[in-house]
C-alpha cells in the first residue's frame, strides 16, 4: 500500500490540465433572482424595524431615521464585502477540482452562508463587541459612539476592498479586530491624556488575536498531515495528481469536496456573519434604545429568578468588601473606574453590590423588562452591561474568592444579565444573512484564482482540496462553538499551502510572501486607518 501511494505521487498526468471556466456569468435570470433577493431583504428589514419600533411605543423623526438607514447600509455593506472577499476560499477547491461548475459552487456557497447566519448562536457577535472601549459602548448614541461605529466599519471595508483588488486573501476577522483596537487607542489618546493601554481590553484582544494567529498554522500543519495520512489509507493515483481535463473526481471524493465546501460555507456564515450582527445591535441601541436596549421578549417568569439571584449576589459581594459596609453614593463611577483601570479599589465590591441592588429595585418596581419606562431603558441596559463587565473582570482577577455554590449563582446571574441585554432580532439575522449570501456571488473570481492557481506550482489535486477543506470546516466550526472569531481565509489558504508542501508540489514563494505580508500588515493598517477615521469623524460630528 505504501508503494502504491508513492507511485501515485509520481504518476504522470494522463491528460492536459484545463483550468475551470471562471468567466461564466449568471445571466439575466441570475440577475433577476439576485435583485429579487435584495429587494426581499430590504423589505423584511424595513418591516422588522418598523414592527419593533412601533411595539416599543415610539417613533423615529426624519434625522434619526436617515442616520439609522446610513448606519445599517454601512454595516450590511461590510458583510456584503466580507461575502465576496472571504467565501471565495470555500469554493476554490470544488471549482479547481471540477467538482462543481463555478456558478453552481458560488450559489451553493451563498445558500449555506445564509443558513449559517440564521442558526448562529450570537456568542461571536458579543465577543467582538466586548473588545470595544466600555465608555464608548455605554455612550453608543453619542457623537463619539457614532464616530466609533462608522470609523471601524469603513476602515474594515476599505482594507478588504484593497486586498481583494490585488487578489490577496486577507482576513476580514483580522481586519475588524484591528479596526476595533484602532478606535480604542484613538479614543484613549484623545481623552485620557495619552494612557492608551486602558482604551483596549488587551486580555480579550489577546484571546481573539491568538485564535486568528493560530488559524494559519493549524490550517497548514493539519491539512498537510491529513493529506499524508490520506495517501497511506487510500492509494488511488487519481487523488494525488492534477485533474484530467475537466473530468470530475471519483464520486466519493467529489461528495467529500462538495460536503466540505458546504461545511466551510455554513461555518463561515455562522462565525463571520455574527460580527456584523453585534455592530448592528450597537447601532440600534444607540439610535432606537427604547426598542433595542433591553430584550422585552423575555417572559415575566424571568423577574422572580433574577431578583432572587440579585439578592444572593449582592450579599455575597458586600460580605467580601472591606468593612462589609454598604456603599454610600452613586456606585457607577467606582465601578467604571475599576473597569477602566482593571485594578479593584477599596470600594469596588461594595459599589458593585449596590449597583446589583439598584438594578433589582428598578425591575421589581415594574415587574417586567417590557414595562420599564422608555425613558429608563438605556440607563438600565448601561447599568446591566457595566455590572456584567465588572463581574467578568473580577472573575478573571480571581477576586474575591467565593465557594462553589456562590460561583454558580454568580454565573447564573451573569447569564440573566446577558439574556436581558444580549439578543439579536430575527430580522437582523435575515438582513445579515442576505448581505453575506449575496456577497458570495459577486467579485469572487480574484480570490479564487489566487487560492486555486497561485499558491502551489502545480494544479490543485482532489486529495489536496479535500484535506484543506476538511481542516477549514472543522476549525471554523470548533471556533464558533467557543465563541472565537477565526479567519476562513487564513485557515483555507494556509491549508492549501500545507497540502502543496506535503504533496511535493512546490510553492509559489512570491504569492506566499504577498500573503504573509497581507497577514502581517492587516492588523497595523486597520489600527491606523480606523484610528485616523475615528479622529476625523469625531471632529466632524462634534462640530
Amino acid at each position: 500500500m505504501v508503494q502504491n501511494a508513492r507511485e501515485a505521487v509520481a504518476a504522470p498526468i494522463a491528460a492536459v490540465v484545463e483550468k475551470p471556466k471562471l468567466e461564466t456569468r449568471a445571466g439575466s435570470v441570475g440577475s433577476i433572482v439576485f435583485m429579487g433577493l435584495l429587494g426581499v431583504g430590504v423589505a423584511f428589514t424595513a418591516y422588522g424595524l418598523q414592527s419593533d419600533v412601533a411595539g416599543a411605543g415610539t417613533a423615529l423623526a426624519l434625522a434619526p431615521l436617515l442616520l439609522l438607514g446610513l448606519s445599517l447600509l454601512i454595516a450590511l455593506g461590510f458583510e456584503f464585502v466580507n461575502g465576496f472577499h472571504d467565501t471565495a476560499n470555500a469554493v476554490a477547491t470544488v471549482i479547481y477540482t471540477h467538482s462543481l461548475p463555478p456558478m453552481a459552487a458560488v450559489v451553493w456557497s451563498g445558500v449555506w452562508n445564509f443558513v449559517g447566519v440564521l442558526v448562529s448562536s450570537g456568542a461571536v457577535a458579543f465577543g467582538i463587541v466586548s473588545l470595544l472601549p466600555v465608555e464608548l459602548i455605554l455612550q453608543v448614541g453619542s457623537d463619539a459612539g457614532f464616530a466609533m461605529v462608522f470609523s471601524l466599519l469603513i476602515a474594515a471595508i476599505l482594507w478588504n476592498l484593497g486586498t481583494w483588488y490585488f487578489g490577496l486573501p486577507a482576513s476580514s476577522s483580522h481586519t475588524l479586530i484591528g479596526s476595533i483596537i484602532g478606535v480604542g487607542l484613538a479614543n484613549e489618546l484623545m481623552y485620557r491624556g495619552g494612557s492608551a493601554t486602558s482604551g483596549v481590553d488587551w486580555s480579550q484582544a489577546a484571546k481573539v488575536g491568538q485564535s486568528l494567529l493560530m488559524s494559519p498554522l493549524i490550517g497548514a500543519v493539519a491539512a498537510g498531515l491529513l493529506l499524508v495520512v490520506l495517501k497511506f489509507v487510500v492509494a488511488n493515483p487519481r487523488l494525488y495528481r492534477a485533474p484530467e481535463g475537466l473530468r470530475p473526481p471519483p464520486w466519493w471524493i467529489r461528495g467529500v469536496l462538495v460536503l466540505t465546501c458546504t461545511g466551510v460555507s455554513f461555518a463561515h456564515g455562522s462565525n463571520d456573519g455574527q460580527k456584523g450582527m453585534g455592530l448592528i445591535m450597537l447601532i440600534l441601541i444607540g439610535i432606537v434604545p427604547t426598542a433595542y436596549a433591553l430584550n422585552r421578549a423575555v417572559p415575566d417568569s424571568y423577574v422572580p429568578e433574577f431578583l432572587a439571584l440579585s439578592h444572593v449576589v449582592g450579599q455575597a459581594l458586600l460580605e467580601k468588601s472591606e468593612g462589609a459596609k454598604e456603599f454610600d453614593g452613586d456606585p457607577r463611577p467606582a465601578v467604571t473606574d475599576f473597569i477602566r483601570t482593571r485594578q479593584p479599589g477599596p470600594d469596588t465590591l461594595a459599589a458593585t453590590a449596590k449597583l446589583v441592588g439598584e438594578i433589582a429595585g428598578t425591575i421589581e418596581k415594574t415587574g417586567s423588562l417590557a414595562h420599564i419606562p422608555v425613558t429608563k431603558t438605556q440607563n438600565v441596559r448601561n447599568d446591566m452591561y457595566l455590572l456584567d463587565e465588572a463581574m467578568r473582570r473580577l472573575e478573571k482577577l480571581g477576586q474575591p474568592v467565593f465557594d462553589e455554590r456562590t460561583r454558580k449563582e454568580i454565573g447564573g446571574y451573569r447569564k440573566a444579565l446577558g439574556n436581558a441585554t444580549r439578543f439579536i432580532p430575527t430580522w437582523v439575522k435575515v438582513a445579515v444573512a442576505i448581505a453575506l449570501g449575496l456577497g458570495t456571488m459577486v467579485g469572487w473570481r480574484r480570490i479564487v484564482v489566487t487560492v486555486g492557481e497561485k499558491i502551489g506550482k502545480q494544479h490543485l489535486t482532489y486529495g489536496q482540496g479535500a484535506s484543506a477543506e476538511l481542516v477549514a470546516m472543522s476549525t471554523i466550526a470548533a471556533a464558533d462553538m467557543y465563541g472565537l472569531p477565526v479567519s476562513t481565509t487564513h485557515v483555507l489558504s494556509s491549508g492549501v499551502a500545507g497540502t502543496m508542501a506535503a504533496n511535493g508540489s512546490g510553492l509559489q514563494w512570491s504569492t506566499i510572501r504577498n500573503l504573509a505580508m497581507a497577514w502581517v500588515l492587516t492588523l497595523p493598517a486597520a489600527v491606523l486607518l480606523s484610528g485616523s477615521l475615528f479622529f476625523v469623524f469625531h471632529q466632524m460630528i462634534a462640530h
